[in-house]
């Protein structure tokens, strides 16, 4: 099991512009903290003071200044799905009646197997994580849950075939860049 760490607030993406100024309050230690806590939210504190070579107890003040900053927004587990059943993952793009944006958000929240909810730009209006126990499952979410709620127009479904997640190095060039 995997504890990831950082989640990153919503206001840090209004623009990129405001989003690199404000990591100027961050050195390259903080940087290369939020990576290592990235990589393995489970680290103890000694260990990762040894391996960053500082002091445990800087460490550690750094980590509460973090947190305290909302920069590490909570700590959570990273769970291996297969085994709790979940046997497919999709992504849904939706498109919707603009009139209806703030129900249809209302609603895809009641709805237990969407993990995420995003507004984006593109083709879709929206785009939305859904797990399922399988291909049947998913069917049933996407056109009896999501495709019956007033407003939205169409759908289309994107079934995760494999899924690589890389290390988030962007993180430790970030400071240098800035």
């Amino acid at each position: 099991m995997k504890l990831t760490c950082i989640t990153l607030t919503k206001s840090t993406f209004i623009t990129p512009l405001l989003f690199f100024r404000s990591l100027q309050r961050f050195d390259e230690l903080d940087m290369k903290l939020l990576f290592e806590l990235t990589m393995n939210g489970n680290i103890s504190v000694p260990v990762l003071s040894k391996k960053l070579g500082i002091n445990a107890s800087v460490l550690y003040s750094r980590i509460k200044r973090l947190v305290r900053k909302k920069v590490i927004k909570k700590f959570t587990i990273e769970m291996d799905d297969s085994l709790l059943g979940i046997g497919v993952k999709a992504s849904v793009g939706i498109n919707r009646d603009p009139k209806f944006k703030t129900q249809i958000h209302k609603e895809l929240l009641e709805i237990d197997e969407i993990v995420s909810i995003s507004e984006v730009t593109g083709r879709f209006d929206i785009m939305i994580g859904v797990y399922g126990l399988d291909l049947e499952d998913l069917h049933t979410i996407v056109i009896e849950k999501i495709g019956k709620i007033e407003g939205v127009q169409n759908t289309e479904t994107f079934v995760e075939l494999q899924k690589t997640v890389k290390d988030p190095a962007f993180l430790l060039k970030i400071q240098k860049k800035s």
